[in-house]
């Protein structure tokens, strides 16, 4: 028996976006190409920020008939030089922004942490630092648009479950004092997006600015494919994943939702998620737009407020 997908509405997905701009994250491949496809098949123009260039322009090529066009630019998001020189090459080239999409994300796997060479643990640095950075450098322009957006990607692993709920350590976000644990990491990275989000909205309530945390669901992208346990779990889900997981299309409806709906901006500050079996709270599963986090540890807005503060100095801001 398949699951209930959210999906965007037909007014939704025929809004004229001509003239809007858009940055998208990781936009060459998975769940950041269909949001990039679909936001240009609306009219958009898109800022495809892309570590790999080549394999960016290979992908806008094949958006030459749609409505809308695509841009590529390089970001490295693990190299906070990289984002500053990708903010100042978008802002000598576009004077408008109505909205970015910081889809891009890793979990690096191992027994040890790897580090950026900001020093920062590299998928917290992938995750959360580099969006934080690009999110923070490109407010004044997206301040001027009439309706800009903001998404962060979480995941339902922010969640976690009754016995085990993940939060930031803010006396060692990048593993120097604790023993290196991948999948905490990349836990503790979720929950940092999504409290930034709670930030972020309560800093620009009085802004046309809103902004979103959003779980796509469980993606059949190319996410995690490069490390032991994504081999070695594929072979053995394998039957049953058609069913358990979403396609690329589907798992973008749920950023697209927060881009662009009318509806969305009602709720800026929310968690968003498409439906999803890997949830351990029941009621999570079906998804929501938005839906309420079960993890307190990621909707403090103290917590918020101080995650927010470490950061800044963090990046050097």
């Amino acid at each position: 028996m398949g699951r209930n997908k959210l999906l965007l509405e037909e007014k939704t997905k025929n809004k004229d976006l001509s003239g809007k701009i858009y940055i998208v994250t990781g936009a060459n491949s998975g769940v950041g190409l269909e949001t990039t496809r679909q936001l240009i098949k609306q009219g958009a123009t898109v800022i495809m920020a892309c570590r790999r260039v080549d394999a960016g322009k290979q992908v806008a090529e094949s958006f030459s008939n749609l409505k809308g066009k695509a841009s590529v630019l390089k970001l490295d998001l693990s190299d906070l030089n990289s984002v500053r020189t990708f903010v100042k090459e978008f802002l000598s080239k576009y004077d408008k922004l109505d909205g970015i999409d910081c889809n891009a994300g890793a979990v690096i796997m191992g027994t040890k942490a790897i580090y950026t060479v900001d020093d920062l643990e590299m998928t917290m640095a992938i995750s959360y630092f580099g969006h934080f950075l690009l999110v923070e450098l490109l407010l004044d322009i997206l301040k001027q648009s009439i309706d800009g957006r903001i998404v962060m990607l979480s995941s339902c692993v922010h969640a976690g479950n009754e016995k085990n709920r993940p939060y930031v350590h803010f006396d060692d976000m990048n593993y120097k004092l604790r023993k290196y644990n991948a999948m905490n990491a990349y836990c503790e990275a979720k929950v940092a997006s999504v409290l930034y989000v709670v930030e972020l909205a309560n800093r620009l309530k009085d802004t046309n600015v809103t902004a979103y945390s959003v779980h796509p669901g469980w993606a059949r992208s190319n996410f995690g494919k490069g490390n032991t346990f994504m081999r070695v779990l594929s072979p053995v889900m394998a039957p049953f994943i058609r069913s358990m997981t979403d396609s690329n299309e589907e798992s973008a409806q749920t950023s697209l939702y927060c881009l662009i709906s009318d509806e969305a901006c009602r709720y800026s500050g929310s968690f968003f998620s498409q439906s999803s079996v890997l949830y351990s709270d029941k009621y999570c599963k079906d998804g929501g737009w938005p839906l309420k986090s079960p993890n307190p540890n990621a909707t403090d807005e103290k917590k918020a407020n101080e995650l927010v503060k470490l950061t800044y100095k963090i990046v050097g801001l």
